[in-house]
């Protein structure tokens, strides 16, 4: 197949457009390479991707719609689309870069494939949408109608959207909603890589609320395994579906798009989480610990019995193994 990965020196983009390489499809990656954290990490990912013949690279921001355009062609099998600006806390400061971004962004890809309709598309949103949601664990089927951030609100957004495009135009599309991804190549805005760095470095870590929190961790290898099972069941026309199962299928009456969770089903304690940290680095943490920030919430918690149903897979890597694959990597690649 030929596929689109927007975000392609991003985390998970990388991750997934060198999982596509490996299982012989041609990849054509986009990516702006913002500053939002050190280009350098984004390059490098690049470059590991185009050491193979198939993969070809652009370096454009999804907001320029003309050189999208071009790069879009006459369309592609299947879109992966990750590239936004992320970041639940960075949403406080500079709420314009996720506006430009998150929905100017997804906004010109959907009219592209409006145009030329791949045969699925698979959008990245986040667990960040279930905001305020009690219900545990948070499931598809479930309302999401009071995001916390601007970062939910605008993956919220691309959501509507993305349902509106596939009930217009017929646009098979898969949301899928990621549970604190963490892995080898992780963004160094994040838990994992910032914890690291600060034990490597001798700095305390700042632990929020108390280390009272606890996230659904979701190595970025099993999220991949789940995402490229998905690629194979894309939503069916509504005329050409069968019966939906109740209270699980999040599939829309009324288009071709559904929401899939991607996450461990398995919450660990964030100070469980810095203590396997210490374990993979033999460094001890000194944690400075504070009130609970702006915009986060105390627990996230997948529910991924629809994954399951549909592809048979579930991630599973231990979290602890997980942790010392990461820190392995941060060795390597800073010469530790």
């Amino acid at each position: 197949m030929r596929i689109l990965v927007t975000g392609s020196a991003g985390f998970i983009g990388f991750h997934t457009a060198a999982r596509l390489l490996a299982d012989g499809h041609d990849v054509v990656g986009v990516d702006g390479f913002t500053p939002y954290y050190d280009p350098k990490l984004k390059l490098k990912r690049h470059e590991i991707l185009q050491r193979s013949p198939r993969f070809r690279g652009h370096a454009i921001l999804l907001e320029d719609f003309a050189a999208l355009k071009d790069v879009y062609g006459a369309g592609f099998d299947a879109v992966y689309h990750f590239a936004a600006q992320a970041g639940v806390r960075y949403s406080l400061d500079n709420p314009r870069a996720y506006v430009d971004a998150n929905l100017v962004g997804a906004f010109n890809l959907l009219e592209l494939m409006r145009q030329s309709p791949p045969r699925h598309a698979l959008m990245a949103s986040t667990s960040s949408v279930y905001g305020a949601n009690a219900s545990i664990p948070f499931r598809e089927t479930d309302r999401t109608d009071h995001p916390l951030t601007l970062y939910a609100a605008s993956k919220k957004a691309n959501e509507e959207m993305a349902h509106a495009y596939a009930h217009l135009f017929k646009i098979p599309v898969t949301m899928l909603r990621f549970f604190t991804v963490y892995g080898p190549w992780g963004r160094p805005d994040m838990a994992l890589f910032k914890f690291a760095a600060a034990l490597f470095e001798g700095r305390p870590i700042d632990v929020y609320n108390h280390g009272k929190m606890k996230r659904d961790f979701t190595y970025v290898d099993d999220l991949v395994e789940a995402m490229i099972r998905l690629l194979a069941h894309s939503p069916p026309a509504v005329d050409a579906r069968p019966s939906p199962t109740p209270g699980i299928d999040s599939l829309s009456p009324v288009a071709p798009w559904r929401v899939v969770n991607i996450g461990a089903q398995s919450p660990v304690g964030l100070m469980d989480f810095i203590a396997a940290i210490e374990t993979a680095t033999g460094l001890r943490a000194t944690c400075n610990f504070l009130e609970m920030q702006q915009g986060d919430v105390p627990l996230t918690f997948a529910d991924t019995e629809l994954l399951f149903q549909l592809t048979g897979f579930r991630p599973t890597t231990p979290l602890a193994d997980g942790v010392e694959a990461f820190i392995a990597w941060y060795r390597a690649y800073f010469g530790l």
